[in-house]
């Protein structure tokens, strides 16, 4: 009754906090900056069945970041997914909110769609992303394509993580005997879901057409001499450096190309390719780690 009369203003939750505390004095999560949250969750869900099959699957600490970070309900239940099957901590959901996850999943220049069936078409489609958001690596640009690929292996799991879900690491530098010649690939991983080899090449520079020739041998040679019976053919990723790519040039590239490859850029902070609109939206990271530290001291 005295919310109707008063609303959620004049203390009225603050009351409320006291009362239930003093109701119940061994029950946590009862402070007022809670039950602001609690109220928030219950407007921005009222479908039950979403609460029970996806929010419930992530801690309560996990539901308030997408609630304090996202607006769209439909990109917050993407995240949600994703946290529940990546395993993200909340600290991590936070980052990959950050990083804007969700615009660059699945959005590789790729000819899938013709190499692939259509299953594994579209699972190997999410699996790659553009750009890829090698932050981790500090503000000093590498220079070249082996500075890249050491800095990529001295931090492998943020690699990992920043790869996505299914990739294990098999090698850098993986040595190929073909004819009379040795060649070796930048970075060799196993996608665990498409049960296949995926061959990642390093480039400094902006896409070249030259480039897909190379990686075609590659990932014949990985088919002939390191592909079990049982393994799916082998898919290339060749990560070039450029803040955008020329999409029909990668795209005449690719249209005859019987093996299957994607191509995406590769940046160390993202600010550099959003629209100018947007990059002042996005919070800092000092901004992050003083949300979190203020959160972490919250009675739950």
């Amino acid at each position: 009754m005295r919310q109707k009369r008063e609303g959620w203003g004049a203390g009225t939750i603050d009351r409320l906090s006291h009362d239930l505390r003093g109701e119940f004095p061994e029950m946590r999560g009862l402070s007022p900056r809670n039950l602001k949250y609690m109220r928030a969750f219950a407007a921005a869900w009222p479908q039950r069945e979403i609460v029970q099959e996806v929010l419930a699957q992530i801690t309560w600490y996990h539901n308030i970041a997408l609630l304090e970070k996202i607006d769209d309900e439909s990109v917050r239940l993407w995240y949600a997914a994703k946290a529940r099957e990546a395993g993200w901590s909340r600290n991590m959901l936070v980052v990959q909110i950050e990083s804007r996850r969700h615009e660059r999943q699945g959005s590789a220049v790729t000819n899938f769609h013709r190499t692939l069936p259509p299953t594994d078409s579209d699972l190997a489609t999410q699996a790659f992303k553009d750009p890829y958001l090698f932050d981790f690596l500090g503000t000093a640009k590498p220079r070249t394509e082996r500075e890249l690929e050491q800095g990529l292996v001295d931090h492998v799991q943020r690699f990992l993580l920043e790869m996505g879900s299914g990739f294990a690491f098999v090698g850098r530098q993986v040595l190929l005997e073909v004819g009379d010649r040795d060649f070796r690939l930048d970075l060799l991983f196993y996608h665990l879901k498409l049960r296949r080899y995926v061959v990642v090449e390093l480039k400094a520079v902006p896409f070249s057409p030259a480039f897909v020739g190379q990686m075609n041998l590659y990932l014949s040679a990985v088919d002939d001499l390191m592909r079990h019976p049982d393994d799916a053919p082998t898919i290339g990723l060749l990560l070039c450096k450029g803040k955008g790519k020329d999409r029909m040039a990668v795209d005449y590239a690719l249209r005859d190309l019987a093996k299957p490859l994607g191509v995406a850029d590769w940046e160390t902070s993202l600010v550099e390719v959003l629209p100018d609109d947007l990059k002042g939206s996005l919070p800092t990271l000092e901004e992050i780690e003083a949300e979190l530290q203020g959160a972490d001291g919250e009675e739950g």
